[in-house]
C-alpha cells in the first residue's frame, strides 16, 4: 500500500495501488505515468476497460512464435512465411520481433525472415543453443537460398552475434550484414525508416 509522506495514511485506496503497480512493470512506464493511465482507466465505460483487458488476455492466450520464423504469430505458420509474393531466396536475420515490425515499415524488403530471439551474450547466459540458430541452418541448407542478410544491432554482443553467424552460414550461402547509419550499441526498432531503407540498400558480404 502507499501511503502518503510522513505516515498520514495511504495515498491510494488498496485496488488502485495494485493497478499503479501492475502498470509500473510495463517498459518505459515509470510511476508517474503509471499513475496517469491508472487514473484515465478509472474514468473509461465499463465495455472499453473489458475490451482492453480481454484484448490482452487474448494477445497472451493467442499469440505464439511462427514455426518456420519464429516470428509472432497466431497461427502456426505466420502471415509473412505464408506471402505468396515474397522472396523465397533471400533471409533477413534478425534478433528480435521488433525488428521484423521495424524492418517491414521501410517497405523495401520482400525476402523473408529469421528471428533468433536474442543475441549471444555470456553475461547473461545466453548461448547460441539458447537462440533459433539450428533452425537457421536448416533453413539456409535448402537449395533455393541465395542469400542470408544480417540484421542485428551494433552493439557488442550483436557483433558478436553477427561474425559467429557469419562463419557459420558462409559455407552454405551469400552472407551479407546491413550497412548501419547507427551508432554503436543503437537499435534497430528505434530507427527511422529511411535509415533501415539505406541500410539494406548499402548492405556489404561478409
Amino acid at each position: 500500500m502507499s501511503l502518503a509522506p510522513g505516515g498520514l495514511g495511504p495515498i491510494y485506496t488498496p485496488p488502485l495501488a495494485r493497478l499503479i503497480e501492475q502498470l509500473q512493470r510495463l517498459p518505459s512506464v515509470g510511476p508517474k505515468t503509471a499513475q496517469r493511465l491508472a487514473l484515465h482507466l478509472l474514468k473509461r465505460p465499463d465495455a472499453e476497460v473489458e475490451n482492453l483487458a480481454q484484448a490482452i488476455l487474448d494477445a497472451k492466450k493467442r499469440v505464439g512464435q511462427c514455426q518456420v520464423c519464429f516470428h509472432l504469430s497466431a497461427e502456426p505458420v505466420c502471415d509473412i512465411c505464408r506471402h505468396p509474393q515474397r522472396d523465397n531466396s533471400v533471409i533477413c536475420v534478425v534478433s528480435d520481433p521488433r525488428d521484423v515490425i521495424a524492418l517491414e515499415k521501410t517497405r523495401e524488403f520482400r525476402g523473408k525472415y529469421h528471428v533468433l530471439g536474442g543475441v549471444i551474450s555470456p553475461m547473461d547466459g545466453i548461448g547460441p543453443e539458447q537462440l533459433t540458430i539450428q533452425p537457421l541452418l536448416h533453413r539456409v541448407s535448402q537449395p533455393e537460398i541465395a542469400e542470408v542478410i544480417l540484421a542485428i544491432s551494433p552493439s557488442v554482443e550483436g557483433e558478436t552475434t553477427t561474425l559467429y553467424l557469419g562463419k557459420l552460414l558462409q559455407p552454405f550461402t551469400k552472407v551479407t550484414r546491413i550497412a548501419f547509419g547507427l551508432p554503436m550499441g543503437g537499435d534497430l526498432e528505434y530507427a527511422d525508416e529511411v535509415t533501415l531503407a539505406r541500410a539494406l540498400e548499402g548492405r556489404r558480404e561478409l
